[in-house]
């Protein structure tokens, strides 16, 4: 397949889309490389950008990265006075190979499998909202896979509204301190960019050059220096607004963004600032690791009261500044009847959940610490500290606690009709949650969990979301509940453990191997929970008569067969629905499971992909733990020689949850 420009004919090769599946006509998409003198590939719908890779910089379209692991093409190039052109060449002649733009505007490279007989997605092109056009608007750069996913270019500010950490696109970033057009201007250096569309390449320029001719010209917002054409570097300037950018690890560009000189001091400022801070921070750890050192000599011996004052004492440090109170041992005993076996509601690893009712009629659910229980303080004072500070119409309120003596309680609103998974997983209780009811209840879980994630500074990391934390309120209104095994993050970073803990079935690869988690294992857990429930079947534990495949391992085949919708609850097909919605579903439940933690993403684009009709513009990829077997199978198949590659998985040393 060769995309691109011949100069002799005039004659230009594009990738188009069909009309639909089955109608081969010409449909609204057409893929293609924008011209000669721009040469940068786009995805277009009726003429107007949809998505764009590029510019060309000599090694690869700009934003544009193929990793080598996940294809068996590679990428060709020409750039000549006659032609301009792009072909993917295979790496593997045995492998049969094809570049489709199906009828909703998705670019992907397509295997053949001959065991199964179907064309399996190798690549998505455009599998992200930072794929999107424009997506952050003029001088705002796209993170892929980030909670805060816009963000403006250095020297910009965007204006905030309803306590939003995301830039609104309609509000676009503007210059803190206005351009002078003058030698007063200067540039600002931001690397590992998509570059900006509408680019103008100024020949005859050296790259020394290049900066200085940008600054005498006052429409000129940045300049760069790359290979666009294949025979060596260029200046490549922009004289508009910096549209279409994002940020890009590994297939990025550097960028020289034009400022005024009073913004170029502010940065010098921070950036001396930030050293400092480094430097005293360097000085109180080697104080406080001498401090350890000597302390290690020394054993103290704590009683059970001391511990009962700490927590009382962290407990008081939780309560200020929040609109929660403390409980007497009285209180709380009154309100359950004396923790009668007729007000125990349920009960998990932290101890039994008892119904109250407070002297003011006010209805509580009282989680009560077990003398036997394996979470012990430590959870205990977690989930007080994780929940206190939760704001949210998606989150369970925590109203109080009790650390009287040795008890240590925790007092929530109570939530009538239990957990989700008393409806999902009845055959009975099914019936009364209709299908638009569990969509909604998909949506607002999916908005608590991105409330969560979405700190500036410090993120919340749940690591124990699933069906059975979901309670709902008397209007069937989801609220996310359990912060005992939470974790406070900060932002776009990946915390290691060395004790996994969580529930089989909804624990991410990556955290079960390797103990590394970070919003994205959440990201896995919610999309085990949304197929649970389309389907109305537990991922831990599902069998199916014709394959080994788990639920994520069903749903996938049946999405690679065409056959989504097949996933459904029979129960729900009783009743009216839009197929369109349940498909979404799957869709965003199967991106949010794939293998790879990269490939998944962000809560605030998974609540934008629930909330909108538009298509989603990105196809899953192969999920993670999809074909669990048991050890003996496994053994069973290697000594039969099997050589196929197996998706395998042996739990010992996890500690589960129930």
């Amino acid at each position: 397949m060769k995309l691109g420009w011949d100069s002799k004919s005039g004659g230009e090769r594009v990738l188009t889309s069909w009309r639909t599946p089955i109608d081969p006509s010409d449909g609204e998409f057409v893929f293609r490389i924008e011209s000669i003198e721009s040469p940068q590939l786009l995805l277009e719908k009726q003429k107007i950008r949809q998505s764009r890779w590029g510019p060309w910089n000599g090694h690869r379209f700009s934003g544009a990265y193929f990793k080598k692991s996940d294809h068996v093409f590679r990428p060709v190039y020409h750039s000549s006075p006659e032609e301009v052109s792009l072909k993917f060449e295979t790496t593997d002649e045995s492998v049969l190979l094809r570049l489709v733009v199906n009828q909703i505007g998705v670019i992907q490279f397509l295997k053949w499998e001959n065991g199964s007989q179907i064309w399996v997605p190798v690549m998505t092109l455009n599998q992200d909202i930072c794929d999107t056009y424009g997506s952050c608007g003029p001088y705002g750069v796209c993170y892929r896979n980030n909670a805060q996913r816009c963000r403006c270019l250095k020297g910009f500010s965007a204006n905030m509204s309803n306590d939003r950490p995301l830039i609104d696109p309609m509000n676009e970033c503007r210059r803190k301190l206005a351009l002078k057009c003058n030698n007063d201007d200067g540039f600002v250096k931001r690397r590992e960019l998509k570059l900006p569309d509408k680019f103008t390449v100024w020949q005859g320029l050296s790259p020394q050059q290049c900066g200085g001719y940008c600054l005498k010209e006052c429409s000129c917002m940045a300049y760069t220096n790359i290979d666009i054409y294949g025979n060596g570097s260029k200046c490549v300037v922009w004289l508009d607004k910096l549209l279409d950018i994002g940020y890009s690890a590994h297939g990025g560009d550097a960028l020289y963004i034009r400022v005024a000189r009073g913004e170029l001091e502010s940065i010098s400022s921070a950036k001396r600032h930030r050293l400092y801070t480094a430097i005293a921070i360097l000085l109180l750890s080697a104080f406080l690791w001498t401090a350890a050192l000597c302390a290690k000599y020394f054993t103290f011996d704590y009683e059970r009261t001391t511990k009962t004052a700490t927590v009382n004492r962290r407990s008081s440090q939780v309560q200020d500044g929040q609109d929660m109170q403390f409980f007497s041992i009285n209180t709380i005993s009154a309100a359950t009847n004396n923790f009668s076996q007729a007000k125990k509601i349920g009960a998990g690893g932290f101890g039994p959940v008892y119904q109250g009712e407070l002297p003011n009629g006010q209805r509580i659910a009282v989680k009560r610490l077990s003398e036997f229980s394996r979470q012990g303080d430590e959870e205990f004072q977690n989930e007080l500290s994780m929940t206190a500070g939760l704001q949210h119409r998606n989150l369970v309120k925590l109203l109080g606690c009790c650390t009287e003596g040795d008890e240590r309680i925790l007092v929530y609103e109570y939530m009538p009709n239990k957990s989700l998974d008393k409806f999902i997983f009845d055959r009975v209780a099914r019936r009364l949650l209709s299908w638009e009811k569990s969509f909604e209840i998909l949506k607002g879980i999916a908005k608590g969990l991105s409330h969560l994630h979405s700190g500036a500074e410090v993120r919340i990391i749940h690591r124990d979301l699933k069906v059975s934390n979901i309670l709902l309120d008397d209007e069937m209104n989801p609220k996310i509940s359990d912060f005992g095994l939470a974790r406070n993050v900060e932002a776009e970073t990946e915390e290691i453990t060395r004790r996994v803990t969580g529930t089989y079935g909804y624990m991410s690869p990556e955290y079960m191997m390797t103990g590394s988690y970070s919003t994205k294992s959440d990201v896995f857990s919610f999309g085990v929970l949304v197929l649970e429930v389309v389907s109305g079947r537990r991922n831990w534990g599902f069998r199916h008569p014709d394959h080994d495949f788990n639920l994520l391992g069903h749903a996938w085949k049946l999405w690679t067969q065409g056959k989504a919708l097949e996933l459904m609850d029979p129960v729900l097909l009783e009743e009216s629905f839009r197929e369109k919605d349940v498909t979404r579903c799957i869709q965003v439940g199967l991106l949010c499971v794939q293998c790879h933690s990269g490939g998944r993403p962000a809560m605030p684009d998974v609540v934008s992909m629930l909330q909108n009709d538009d298509a989603i513009p990105m196809e899953p990829r192969e999920p993670g733990f999809y074909g669990l077997k048991s050890s003996r199978e496994l053994k069973s198949s290697l000594a039969r020689g099997n050589q196929e590659t197996c998706n395998g998985l042996t739990i010992t040393t996890l500690t589960g949850r129930s």
